[in-house]
């Protein structure tokens, strides 16, 4: 070996030693990129030891809420009410000696054709027809308002029993003019709900929640959050209702946890997942919409958890229906979990993690999860992710607003480095 060569051996054999000893002497917090921390320690709470209100309630638990729950049962007959409109043909009063009655082909495709001329149901439940007083058809049904219609012409002794002639149909069905605002996503290509609002008309017994998404593009996305809101009540109900909520935010005192803020009573929620022990209670009534009201189905935008240090930093969303624990969630963020080899691949830089970046070495296994308390403040809890590939009590779930920092351990750094000096040797060696 020419001399030349051996004093360069030499003086990267000093290098490295110097390195390692300056690694391993270090009782300072110097950090370098990649999320490396010589000698720098965060106390934190280890991962196995996290008391359960600090842990997540797993959703694999949760259960589906029945689709028949958000639609209304109809009745056996059409009940009349106001806002119908009847098709009436009286002979003599409603229509001549020997003429036909009108036909009208219905704008719906579950109506049969209506006869006669129309005739709106008032809003209180009565109809206005000619020389009679208004007769009152509300709860009837079709049948049933043709002889109240009959005995009131006779009553009036208008017509003569056995010669009047009276046809009764239903022409329209009342309609219920309901908003609905989508802030999710849509699941199907090129199409969104996100921030639409749309106005629709459900017909009489059709006017349910069921039938209000399905008008509006079905049952709310992934990326929505596990409710349904129905707001009720016109513009004086919600500014009052501001003005309660606004005093109880600001009477928070310093240090205390935030006050619990109980729904508008002019609010209905109608969780999509419920947990066994929390079975939704809402009766068909809170699912029946009236004229006026808003269906709201927000968006999960808060429903995030962040990442940082050695994989890349951003905002990831959590899955709505499934647990996501902190191996799933750090391979979600582009970290990497384990390796894919020896690390005897890399001397010469022909690699040998798992990371798929060409990257070789030990792979960072410190996780510190910095949790909110749900009075203000954080929380760090630690993770060992190698323990966590073998042990379930290490790999806790991942809640909103979580931040995730995957730092390396000092002996990794150690490892990487001397590998790192020994593949350039290797490689200066064999040119």
């Amino acid at each position: 070996m020419l001399p030349a060569t051996r004093t360069l051996k030499s003086r990267q054999t000093w290098m490295l030693a110097g390195l390692l000893a300056m690694l391993t002497a270090s009782s300072g917090c110097t950090l370098t990129g990649g999320g490396s921390n010589f000698g720098c320690d965060i106390p934190a709470i280890p991962a196995h030891r996290l008391p359960d209100e600090l842990r997540v309630r797993s959703r694999e638990e949760m259960q589906q809420i029945s689709i028949s729950r958000l639609r209304q049962n109809p009745p056996e007959v059409y009940q009349l009410g106001a806002g119908d409109v009847l098709g009436i043909y009286i002979e003599f009063v409603l229509g001549q000696e020997g003429e036909a009655p009108p036909v009208h082909f219905p704008e719906q495709g579950d109506q049969p054709p209506a006869l006669g001329y129309p005739v709106p149901v008032r809003e209180d439940g009565t109809l206005a027809l000619p020389l009679i007083e208004p007769v009152k058809v509300e709860g009837l049904s079709v049948t049933q308002a043709t002889e109240a219609v009959r005995h009131a012409y006779i009553n009036a002794e208008i017509l003569q029993p056995g010669q009047d002639k009276i046809i009764v149909t239903l022409l329209r069905r009342r309609m219920y003019r309901v908003l609905v605002i989508r802030e999710e996503n849509g699941g199907k290509e090129n199409v969104t709900k996100r921030g639409t609002g749309d106005t629709i008309d459900l017909p009489a017994y059709e006017n349910d929640v069921l039938h209000a998404l399905n008008e509006t593009g079905g049952l709310p996305g992934l990326d929505a959050k596990n409710e349904i809101l129905i707001i009720r009540g016109g513009f004086n109900q919600g500014r009052d209702w501001d003005q309660i909520v606004a005093q109880l935010s600001s009477c928070r005192e310093p240090c205390s946890c935030p006050p619990t803020i109980p729904d508008a009573p002019n609010v209905t929620r109608i969780p999509i997942r419920y947990y066994p022990n929390q079975v939704p209670q809402f009766d068909q009534n809170d699912i029946i919409l009236e004229t006026g009201d808003i269906i709201f189905i927000p968006s999960r935008e808060e429903e995030h958890y962040y990442t940082g240090g050695a994989m890349n930093g951003g905002q990831h969303l959590l899955p709505r229906d499934y647990d996501l624990d902190v191996l799933g969630a750090v391979a979600e963020a582009g970290g990497q979990v384990g390796s894919g080899g020896t690390g005897i691949g890399s001397v010469g830089g022909r690699g040998g993690s798992g990371g798929g970046s060409g990257a070789a070495g030990a792979n960072p296994s410190k996780l510190i999860v910095v949790r909110k308390l749900p009075c203000g403040g954080q929380i760090p809890i630690e993770v060992d992710l190698n323990r966590a590939m073998l042990d379930q009590s290490h790999r806790i779930l991942v809640q909103p607003e979580d931040t995730l920092i995957l730092r390396y351990r000092l002996h990794e750094e150690i490892y990487n480095a001397a590998l790192q000096m020994v593949s350039f040797n290797f490689v200066r060696g064999i040119r």
